[in-house]
């Protein structure tokens, strides 16, 4: 998929970006994967923590990124255009909806993130707490061309 990217976008960087998928299980990913191929998904959110334990450097505006489905499929190319980090709690309505997850309310996404965060924190050791530190990204869907946001 990488391959096909450069090929189509001579000058970019040659070096393979991250591979991952959305969330913490495959059935999790399908759907967030979905919500991004079929929907209105622009954005997403990650505990700096995780990317500490992980050894991961944090995202940077144009960096790409490849996501795969919950078989390890790769299916999309991302790439940042906006990143803030930030407690937890500070999401706005405005980043909420765009990640377009729940019905899109400030409210669902600090529920559904809450636990998704207790989840995934408590597996690495880190206590949960409101305000941990947020990555908060938003991004364009760059490949294949026929799901490229314009």
């Amino acid at each position: 998929m990488w391959a096909d990217y450069l090929a189509a976008h001579p000058g970019r960087d040659q070096e393979q970006p991250p591979s991952e998928r959305f969330g913490d299980s495959p059935a999790l990913a399908d759907e967030l994967l979905g919500l991004v191929t079929h929907g209105p998904k622009r954005a997403t959110a990650g505990a700096v923590a995780d990317y500490q334990h992980s050894g991961e450097l944090l995202p940077r505006i144009g960096d790409h990124w490849i996501v795969h489905d919950g078989a390890g499929a790769p299916q999309v190319v991302l790439r940042s255009v906006e990143l803030r980090l930030g407690p937890l709690d500070t999401v706005d309505d405005t980043f909420a909806w765009d990640e377009g997850e729940d019905d899109r309310t400030r409210d669902a996404w600090l529920d559904s993130h809450t636990r998704y965060f207790q989840r995934t924190l408590g597996r690495i050791g880190v206590e949960f707490h409101s305000r941990i530190d947020v990555v908060f990204e938003r991004f364009r869907v760059v490949w294949p061309p026929e799901l490229a946001d314009d």
